[in-house]
């Protein structure tokens, strides 16, 4: 969900502008998965931007209030988003902790990194939003730990299908700066991409698994 279009078009004009968001549809890139994409995305690239690190921190942090009133700490999914979340915990001047995959293997074992105490509200911060497994596996560990999740704000969602599915079933609230559609209006407006290369854009978020195979 977003909850303001002015503040979607600045993220995804800020994502592009630093290269945290890259659009290539002539040469896609080869994510991890397997799966061609015209899009690539990492957020981390911003931190290296004060001012914009700055805007995305104050904007999640007023997401965060807005919808989910000041929680008693905030929860960065590992790793992507602990530098992210510890800027917005610290501009809402509350406990950060983060959320490992899963547990270490040595030393205290400890999955969760910070003091979280049984019945806290807990307000989840995310990068980057896929499928929505990892950060979804991330809140079961926090809830299995005694949290109340109140819910997950994150920078970007690519918006799928799958994704929106994952966070209905396990009655998650999301809110995101920006998405995937907001990305290729903005991209547009600025013509950093043709019409044409909005199709294949288009295309791709329909089936991506299966894009240019």
């Amino acid at each position: 969900m977003i909850l303001n279009k002015d503040t979607a078009k600045k993220t995804a004009e800020l994502l592009l502008q630093v290269k945290a968001i890259k659009l290539n549809p002539s040469e896609p890139f080869n994510w991890a998965s397997g799966w061609k994409s015209p899009i690539y995305c990492d957020n981390r690239v911003t931190l290296s931007y004060p001012p914009v690190r700055v805007f995305l921190k104050e904007e999640m942090a007023k997401i965060v209030e807005k919808e989910y009133g000041k929680p008693d700490v905030i929860a960065g999914v590992a790793t992507g988003a602990i530098a992210i979340g510890v800027l917005v915990a610290q501009e809402l001047g509350v406990p950060f902790i983060y959320v490992r995959p899963e547990p270490k293997k040595h030393g205290r074992k400890n999955q969760i990194e910070g003091h979280l105490e049984s019945g806290q509200n807990v307000v989840v911060i995310e990068d980057l939003i896929s499928t929505g497994n990892s950060s979804l596996n991330a809140v079961e560990a926090l809830k299995e730990a005694g949290a109340v999740v109140k819910g997950m704000v994150a920078i970007f969602s690519y918006g799928f299908d799958v994704a929106t599915e994952n966070f209905k079933n396990k009655n998650l609230d999301l809110v995101t700066l920006s998405n995937y559609n907001n990305l290729l209006e903005q991209a547009l407006d600025s013509n950093y991409i043709s019409d044409k290369e909005v199709l294949l854009l288009q295309e791709w978020r329909q089936s991506p698994s299966t894009w240019q195979q």
